[in-house]
């Protein structure tokens, strides 16, 4: 799909006429049938289950579904669905601040006069993308402009924006707000494509120490809010992300956003007129050499289009590779009437994705001669320079492995320098979706991944950051390459990387590659990362939201059956307790190797070493406090559990012998995706299993020890993988739910959540 013989449509110069929608006045049941609820108010994030069933009866009447109405312009109508089985998914755009849709029940074979039943559905616009930049550090009076957009392309809905200190709330931030207000944008007037709304952040004159806040946008009265945290520093720093997707001039620095070319799906207009529709990009993560040759490293499906569009295709070799990304430059290819970006390298070659035996999703790309720093500098991984982070290569050579709890960064497309500390390693038997297209509307493959390395944080990364390499903050080190990610059901963003060594090793052995002299064959080579000497990383780290015993954030209330479990347990608890064993006593507590499960505290003797605390009591969680007697009699005593500490390597080696020995049996259940190791962060002295569990398929039991190892759940929906996506202009469409080509310079692309 290169850009010959495309018509390139970039603009809409005019409204396409045939746009309206229409109304009635439904009933919601008839003499034979009633459909349930009989009526819905939803926004745009929601959806409806109705129901028709027999009247008088619970028995489900046979019928089909159908919906029409929404908004007055029919191309924001494109997604409005219902499936067969009455699940309604509103349409993915509006143009104004209330829409009406009418769904239908009719009987199937029915004779009846009127076989039809409706409900009238009220939508609200919900459609709130992430702030631009999705986070910041600010130093003393420092100032930043935010930004965010709906897609809702008249009415009068704003966004309003609020600081707080939790990622959720509306109150108890630092800073003041200015100069909030929202713009309806697009190519004429009469004609708008989006809402973009802007405030301006100022931070206190006094900062004691390092801290986050939380800019959160909220739009409406819906349940819609994103938010972007706010690192008040007293060092005088000041970053976004937003250097990280912005052009470079001359020999370009890494961890910056980037991509193929060619990285767009195209469709047609009245049949043969070909158009962009959208398009994709990540991150350009670091410099790698075969000794005599240097390339960037990035993934498969940043690079490469996850096997150049499903193909294996060798026309994919040798195709332009971009800085920054097409996202961040209105999806106008490289060499298009209006393009900003920098050809920087051509693709070599890539581990394929579809054959059964590889293990990692990656690319390599021979840099153009002067384009990229030679060094392999990456965005801001060193050290400030007035105000501003540095860039740095990171050391050279083949990297270090990673082990739980080390604290790592990465600087990346989309959240720029961020850092958190891994949260397992060795996760086996994760899928992960790769689709052909920008969209994700053609599914590639699923492809099964093992030695996978998680690293769980609020804002460690976000769409866009994949194929950033990860490195071990005190010293640079390269760790990992990021490429996957989602979001649990507690909002706590998990972060998938492979580790270095095996990207280097199948690099060089099942790499995809060309025949031409200048560049070799790869298969074979030994790569290993340009860089330099070690060095520590300034390290920007947002996660106060994280379930972390030293994060600060408080963990939710209990339900009234885990209070009951829990005061049952310290009941049993009580006869643990001997001084001579080095148990001093118990107390209520929360888990946070389960959030949401209660925990039995165990203070145990600190003057004492390897007190034995169990795993459970009654079934219910324990948490070991080390601690003394007089602060318990004093109250001083804390009920969270030590950090720090560093799991011994016999605990690590003996936790991956069990989770090697039940990994199949949990993951051929359709519960459990994927099992590693980790540290518990409930008794940091022992290991726990890391597990991810189906959002859809939880089971009714979640055991707190399997196999006498501790258990840390991660409960989600499955990993899909895509790069950034955005949507370029549609020439028939009169509105669209992401940007036009004239969008302004700093709009950010349309981030998925819950992907990389």
């Amino acid at each position: 799909m290169r850009l010959t013989g495309l018509a390139l449509v970039l603009s809409i110069g005019v409204v396409i006429s045939g746009c309206s929608g229409g109304s009635s006045s439904p009933s919601s049941s008839n003499s034979t049938f009633t459909i349930t609820p009989s009526s819905a108010s939803i926004d745009t994030n929601g959806s409806v289950q109705f129901k028709a069933v027999l009247t008088g009866t619970s028995t489900p009447a046979n019928v089909t579904w159908t919906v029409s109405g929404g908004d007055p312009v029919s191309s924001c109508n494109q997604t409005l669905a219902i499936t067969s089985t009455g699940l309604f998914t509103p349409p993915d755009c509006m143009t104004q601040d209330v829409d009406k849709a009418t769904v239908t029940a009719t009987l199937v074979g029915s004779t009846l006069t009127t076989p039809t039943a409706s409900v009238v559905i009220t939508i609200t616009p919900g459609f709130l993308q992430p702030l631009t930049p999705e986070n910041a550090t600010i130093p003393a009076n420092g100032t930043m402009t935010f930004y965010t957009y709906t897609s809702e392309v008249g009415g009068s809905t704003g966004i309003n924006y609020a600081l707080s200190n939790t990622s959720t709330g509306s109150t108890g931030g630092v800073g003041t707000l200015s100069g909030s207000s929202c713009t309806r944008a697009g190519i004429t007037s009469s004609n708008p494509q989006y809402t973009y709304c802007q405030v301006t952040y100022t931070a206190p004159s006094v900062i004691s120490a390092t801290t986050p806040t939380f800019l959160v946008a909220t739009i409406g009265t819906t349940t819609s809010q994103t938010d972007a945290p706010i690192l008040l520093n007293s060092a005088g720093i000041s970053s976004s992300p937003l250097t990280n997707q912005n052009v470079q001039t001359g020999a370009i620095e890494l961890g910056t956003s980037g991509g193929s070319n060619s990285d767009y799906d195209t469709a047609t207009q009245n049949g043969y007129n070909y158009y962009i529709a959208d398009c994709c990009g990540g991150t350009l993560g670091s410099l790698v050499t075969d000794g005599t040759y240097k390339y960037i490293l990035s993934n498969n499906h940043v690079l490469a289009r996850s096997d150049w569009g499903g193909t294996n295709s060798s026309s994919a070799i040798g195709s332009t590779i971009v800085q920054p990304g097409l996202i961040d430059d209105n999806c106008i290819p490289f060499g298009s009437t209006g393009s900003t970006l920098n050809s920087v390298a051509s693709l070599t070659g890539y581990v394929p994705l579809n054959a059964p035996a590889t293990n990692v999703d990656a690319a390599v790309a021979f840099i153009n001669n002067g384009s990229v720093d030679p060094t392999g500098k990456i965005l801001n991984l060193g050290t400030p320079s007035g105000g501003t982070l540095s860039p740095a290569a990171p050391a050279a050579g083949a990297g270090e492995t990673a082990t739980p709890n080390l604290t790592v960064a990465k600087s990346g497309r989309t959240t720029g320098l961020t850092c958190s500390s891994i949260a397992a390693v060795g996760v086996d038997d994760i899928p992960v979706e790769y689709f052909t297209d920008c969209a994700g509307t053609n599914p590639y493959i699923t492809k099964y991944y093992n030695n996978q390395i998680a690293i769980v944080s609020n804002s460690f990364s976000d769409a866009g950051d994949s194929g950033s390499l990860i490195v071990d903050a005190s010293n640079a080190e390269p760790v990992a390459l990021l490429f996957a990610g989602g979001t649990d059901s507690n909002n706590q963003t998990e972060t998938i990387a492979q580790p270095v060594g095996d990207v280097l090793s199948e690099l060089g052995s099942t790499t995809i590659a060309p025949t031409s002299t200048a560049m070799e064959y790869i298969t074979g080579k030994t790569f290993t990362f340009v860089g330099g000497t070690t060095h520590s990383v300034s390290c920007l780290n947002y996660d106060a939201g994280t379930f972390n015993p030293s994060s600060g954030k408080k963990l939710a209330a209990l339900s009234a059956g885990e209070t009951n479990r829990l005061n049952a347990a310290l009941a049993n608890a009580q006869s643990i307790v001997s001084s001579r064993g080095g148990i001093l006593g118990v107390a209520a507590g929360k888990s946070y190797d389960h959030p949401g499960e209660a925990a039995v505290v165990v203070y145990t003797d600190k003057t004492l070493a390897n007190v034995t605390v169990p795993a459970t009591i009654g079934g219910v969680r324990t948490i070991a406090v080390p601690t003394t007697a007089a602060e318990i009699a004093a109250g001083t005593a804390r009920t969270t559990p030590s950090t720090g500490i560093t799991l011994s390597s016999a605990a690590l080696s003996n936790a991956i012998t069990i989770k090697n020995q039940l990994k199949h049996s949990l993951t051929s259940s359709q519960s459990y995706f994927g099992v590693g190791v980790s540290q518990s962060l409930d008794n940091p002295n022992e290991a726990a299993l890391y597990i991810f569990v189906d959002k859809n398929h939880v089971p009714a039991t979640l055991p707190a020890t399997l196999s006498g190892l501790r258990t840390r759940y991660v409960i989600m929906n499955r990993l899909r993988i895509t790069r950034s996506y955005r949507t370029a202009p549609h020439p028939s469409r009169c509105a669209v739910r992401n940007f036009a080509a004239q969008q302004p310079a700093w709009q950010p692309a349309t981030e998925r959540l819950n992907l990389r």
